[in-house]
């Protein structure tokens, strides 16, 4: 896998003709998964798609005039930094909604690609093309945003979107992981020492163990600039620091002498830790707060369930 800053003008290019590819066949598929229930939004999909062909006919001619007519396959997989786009299988279900907001994080990501590729491009006319493309993809996310809705999303959901992305989901996934993963070597120290204080250790060990591994994950990911997802370390800590949080949370209720009431303080905690979680999915990831809260307390459950099963044998 590359990295966008090694790329050439000819392979940005190059990759910018598979990109617009791509998105206009899955604006076509959104169309035809609306067309039933919404074929006035399936009709503003298929503009999306030609429009999408319409930029890849510029871009092909750019190409060609400037590097001849092989253009090398090369794939939005095959650099790093995007978000990898999932198929609209032909018999999915799909809401106006959800094809609002999938559209609307394409033209994000392109909009975000063609700025960055236009910084970095030397010759003029690829580089007024290349800005002429971010604004039209511009255009099209405030339409995407728009379908359906009396009016685009102003200012603010933008900002939304953007602390979702920077902040929420770095550090869901670490609350996620601190809280859950460090169950089982807890519960199983608790049962297996019946002592506080090496249960404690032992709980602060893999609460601070898995912060640094999320966080240096989290960071090495990629580095934001295609994805609007920030600068890779403050994404990095907010991840790490949030997965430490959710490991000492029930970490410290050992810091109580007595063994038994330190597992059930520790106990009350995890099930604080795995409601707000829950209700972090529902706020922010938009995901039902029914089906929220029973995917994170089945994991914890489970997890805790193996933890105790070791520790007891």
């Amino acid at each position: 896998m590359r990295r966008f800053d090694s790329l050439t003008e000819r392979e940005v290019l190059a990759l910018a003709i598979s990109l617009e590819e791509e998105d206009a066949r899955i604006f076509g598929d959104i169309a035809v998964a609306l067309q039933a229930a919404h074929p006035e939004a399936a009709e503003e999909f298929r503009k999306l798609r030609a429009e999408e062909d319409a930029h890849r006919h510029r871009l092909l001619e750019t190409f060609k005039t400037r590097f001849g007519e092989h253009i090398p396959l090369i794939r939005r997989q095959d650099v790093a930094g995007f978000v990898m786009r999932k198929p609209v299988w032909p018999d999915q279900k799909i809401t106006l909604v959800e094809a609002r907001e999938r559209a609307a994080w394409m033209e994000f990501e392109a909009h975000r690609f063609y700025e960055a590729a236009a910084k970095r491009a030397t010759h003029e006319g690829t580089r007024q093309l290349l800005i002429d493309l971010a604004e039209e993809e511009r255009k099209h996310e405030k339409t995407a945003e728009g379908l359906g809705t009396t009016a685009p999303e102003d200012d603010s959901a933008a900002r939304r979107k953007l602390f979702v992305l920077q902040v929420v989901q770095p550090g869901l996934a670490g609350l996620m992981d601190g809280s859950v993963s460090t169950l089982a070597p807890l519960f199983c120290a608790a049962f297996a020492t019946h002592n506080s204080w090496e249960t404690f250790l032992v709980g602060l060990a893999a609460s601070i163990g898995a912060g640094i591994s999320m966080g240096f994950a989290e960071a090495l990911s990629d580095d934001g600039s295609l994805t609007g997802r920030g600068r890779p370390w403050s994404r990095g800590l907010v991840c790490g620091l949030m997965t430490m949080a959710g490991g000492l949370g029930h970490t410290f209720p050992y810091l109580i002498p007595d063994i038994y009431s330190a597992t059930l303080v520790a106990g009350s905690v995890v099930m604080v830790e795995l409601g707000v979680i829950a209700w972090i999915r529902h706020r922010y990831m938009e995901t039902p707060w029914w089906s929220a809260l029973f995917q994170v307390v089945l994991g914890g459950l489970l997890v805790f369930g193996t933890g105790v099963l070791i520790g007891s044998s």
